[in-house]
């Protein structure tokens, strides 16, 4: 029997707010438009958004969002903090009797959780976000340190992914199988498997898919090969080390097939760090940006951003999860969610679909710890891979020296670019030659600084402009 014959809601489909379509670029490396525009993934984590948030405060919420230039909303159908059998805002749950066969669904374009979901998904389309749809958590299909119930079989798995794909078919979005998950039976790789087949059943090849993989790990270990992987998400964990943990990005970007990489969810701002409050705190902003520019400088596309407070979406009366520091309406003003921005403006001002990661431009010394540096003070380079820019990411004031042959043309304008406020100022043009030597203008230990390097010739406009 087919598994649609299972699914009660096959009526007229919602609308959404029409963006962009997404695609991989030609060179594997990043994420465009259907009309091959660079598209810069910038994330939030939002997880409990669905589940958790009336329409005013989902508003309140989104809305903030898209003013700080994020594109990206993480998000969960069937949520983590006991998303089957609590109720949303009003009172609806996903799935009748939690059979992913049976959603619940009724007349009425507000009378139901997935209701709900439209609106949202709408919300953040119209106001040029796309979600990062997660169709499940994971503690759905392996509920080892779950809240449970463990419901996806692989024949359910396809059916539920199916009638998904058809309901956000025109939606703007993409989908995020996983769920903080590791995969360790081959029971949990079929019905992955057949949920990415019900979502490209469904929505006709429409979407992206990705995977969200547990901490410390990544969708290529499991799927890397799989034809329906369009990129590798990694979730590097809530650690503010670069060794060990944010370097495995740039493993990632050098695999074969090539695949674009991504890390999906770093250290949060406001968490404990690594887990361990009591030994080393929460983290702040500085903690947040350091994995920001790692990433992308070792990589990356894009970028996600995480709260501690505004994945759970904590509230008055909502029970909280390991000590969140203040309430999500507070959070989400918090410096480190402003300054994402910056690195996107940053990218941005300069070509981005022939940007290669390159530590090899930074001049070791004769103490390599230092520089190129390790642990919290890792210093990062990346480059236009045709010589008509370079950047150097340093997480503290130390001075260091480039290899100036990165850059192609005979004279150089350099910029310090300050990550905090996404300001730019001239160091000067000077002729290419030989290393140069750079101290960053303040020489704060906890104070980064992006140094940019352009092809003079090239007469790119400030670094940061938008």
């Amino acid at each position: 029997m087919e598994p649609m014959r299972y699914l009660p809601y096959l009526l007229a489909l919602p609308l959404f707010a029409a963006l962009p379509g997404l695609q991989v670029s030609d060179n594997q490396r990043f994420l465009v438009t259907t009309d091959g525009k660079p598209f810069f993934y910038l994330g939030d984590t939002a997880w409990e958004l669905f589940h958790r948030l009336n329409r005013e405060d989902a508003t309140v919420y989104l809305e903030n969002r898209a003013r700080l230039g994020f594109t990206v909303i993480q998000t969960v159908a069937l949520a983590e903090l006991d998303g089957l059998n609590t109720p949303n805002a009003y009172g609806h749950r996903p799935l009748v009797d939690n059979d992913p066969l049976r959603p619940d669904v009724r007349d009425g374009n507000a009378n139901d959780y997935w209701d709900h979901v439209d609106f949202i998904v709408n919300k953040a389309n119209s106001l040029g976000l796309y979600i990062g749809f997660l169709p499940t958590w994971g503690d759905k299909w392996n509920k080892r340190g779950g809240n449970g119930p463990e419901i996806f079989t692989q024949q359910n798995a396809e059916a539920y992914g199916e009638w998904l794909g058809r309901r956000y078919r025109n939606a703007s979005l993409i989908w995020i199988l996983g769920g903080d998950r590791p995969v360790e039976t081959d029971q949990h790789r079929q019905v992955l498997r057949a949920m990415a087949q019900g979502l490209r059943k469904g929505d006709g090849g429409t979407h992206l898919i990705t995977y969200h993989p547990n901490g410390g790990a990544g969708s290529a270990e499991p799927f890397h090969s799989e034809p329906w992987l369009s990129f590798n998400m990694r979730q590097n964990g809530h650690v503010a080390e670069f060794t060990g943990r944010y370097d495995k990005t740039g493993f990632d970007y050098g695999r074969v097939p090539v695949k674009p990489v991504l890390d999906a969810e770093p250290l949060y701002e406001d968490h404990p760090v690594s887990f361990r409050a009591p030994e080393l705190g929460h983290s702040i902003a500085s903690d947040v940006r350091r994995p920001l520019y790692w990433d992308l400088f070792g990589g990356a596309f894009g970028h996600t951003y995480g709260h501690h407070s505004v994945w759970q979406m904590f509230a008055a009366g909502k029970a909280p999860i390991n000590n969140p520091l203040m309430p999500w309406s507070e959070a989400i003003g918090q410096p480190g969610a402003a300054q994402m921005q910056f690195a996107r403006w940053l990218l941005e001002s300069r070509p981005m679909l022939s940007r290669i990661p390159d530590d090899s431009m930074l001049v070791t010394t004769n103490i390599p710890t230092a520089m190129p540096g390790t642990g919290r003070y890792h210093f990062a380079a990346t480059r236009d891979s045709s010589g008509s820019y370079a950047m150097v990411y340093a997480p503290v004031g130390r001075r260091f020296a480039v290899h100036m042959d990165k850059i192609l043309g005979s004279s150089v304008t350099a910029w310090w670019f300050n990550p905090r406020n996404g300001k730019a100022e001239v160091i000067g043009t000077f002729p290419n030659q030989g290393t140069r030597e750079f101290v960053p203008p303040d020489p704060g230990e906890m104070l980064d600084w992006v140094l940019v390097l352009d092809d003079a010739s090239k007469h790119f406009p400030a670094p940061g402009t938008h």
